[in-house]
């Protein structure tokens, strides 16, 4: 399994578009192969203007398919002048 957390920073006023863009990308994402968690989350701060994606996939290969997929180059498309950047952090499980 491999844990990912996406952080990005929206561009003011861009929030609300960046939550309908997700809620059409999430049922999608949730429904490929190897996803196991798919979440995104705001802050819980209202001056702070970041979404938050925590994710799990069953292997590293899923994660890539999933990067790699059609769905994923629309959204990044999609999203580039909502975002002033993101992280993504990638995480394997120790115990």
């Amino acid at each position: 399994m491999i844990h990912v957390v996406a952080r990005m920073e929206l561009n003011p006023g861009c929030q609300e578009k960046m939550l309908e863009i997700m809620r059409d990308l999430v049922p999608v994402v949730r429904a490929e192969n190897g996803c196991i968690t798919y979440n995104p989350c705001i802050d819980n701060d209202e001056n702070q203007i970041y979404l938050t994606i925590v994710e799990a996939w069953e292997s590293e290969a899923h994660l890539k398919a999933h990067l790699d997929s059609a769905h994923m180059a629309e959204y990044r498309e999609a999203v580039k002048d909502l975002r002033k950047g993101s992280t993504l952090y990638l995480l394997k499980p120790v115990l």
